[in-house]
């Protein structure tokens, strides 16, 4: 960032350019853009513009993931004026509009990591499946039985049943609707069950427990703050109300939150 050199923009405003962003297809996000920065914004936008000939546009988060969706609301700054993009990981292809959908590229690796743990014929629940990243990267790179799929926001599930077409996806079936309302009319148990909510699984856990087979394993994802997170992990889990018992096998730190607070996941095996 010392060697940026833009017309019109300061050293001082210089050193205020945040030093991190999210790139979603040919999509750059600012998350944390500063409000010193507001009035030479598009300086900046149209700066990043020249510099990564495959970004088209550039966007900044006005409001961080809230309400019901976890949605974020953004404005682009420079470039097209868009928010929808295809997005590629793992050998697949996601179309995704960035603001009425919740996607995170920084679970790139944790995707993979969940995937190569997967064994020939298993069945696998996604709970909060989104635009569906989860059940295509698993169905194209594992050799999963079947996949299903939850999600509550309408728009995500659009992109999601469109992403399977474009994937040529066989194996994975989706649902529209409150994991509370949908899961609980499933006549079926699952081998591993994934819970990627961006903010408060812990509520579903029991919901979970009552879906996965003996010997099966919930992945569950969480925040927790730096200090004593092992403790509190286990903690999360020991404090559920079940009498099924499990054994915890890897509590797995994949990203940072705020400063301070990380995302962890929770491996467990029911016994």
């Amino acid at each position: 960032m010392k060697e940026i050199k833009i017309k019109g923009i300061t050293k001082k405003e210089t050193s205020l350019i945040p030093r991190s962003f999210d790139v979603i297809g040919n999509i750059l996000v600012f998350s944390n853009f500063p409000f010193e920065l507001e009035k030479k914004e598009k300086i900046i936008g149209e700066y990043f513009l020249k510099k990564h000939k495959n970004i088209k546009v550039i966007l900044k988060k006005i409001k961080q993931y809230s309400g019901k969706f976890r949605t974020a609301q953004m404005r682009v700054i420079a470039g097209e004026r868009r928010k929808e993009t295809t997005y590629i990981e793992h050998g697949c292809k996601f179309k995704l509009h960035v603001e009425k959908t919740y996607f995170s590229p920084r679970l790139s690796t944790e995707r993979g990591r969940i995937y190569n743990q997967i064994k020939k014929g298993e069945t696998i629940l996604v709970m909060f499946s989104g635009i569906a990243p989860y059940p295509i990267i698993i169905s194209k790179n594992s050799n999963a039985k079947e996949i299903w799929g939850i999600e509550i926001n309408p728009i995500a599930h659009k992109y999601a049943k469109e992403n399977i077409i474009l994937n040529k996806i066989k194996n994975v079936k989706l649902f529209l609707g409150d994991v509370n309302t949908v899961l609980p009319k499933m006549k079926k148990r699952f081998d591993r069950i994934i819970m990627p909510l961006p903010k408060g699984a812990g509520i579903f856990l029991n919901l979970a427990l009552k879906k996965i087979k003996k010997e099966g394993i919930i992945h569950f994802y969480d925040f927790f703050e730096k200090e004593g997170i092992t403790k509190k992990a286990k903690n999360k889990i020991n404090n559920v109300h079940s009498e099924k018992k499990f054994k915890i096998l890897d509590i797995i730190k994949c990203g940072q939150y705020s400063p301070g607070k990380y995302r962890i996941c929770i491996d467990f095996r029911i016994l």
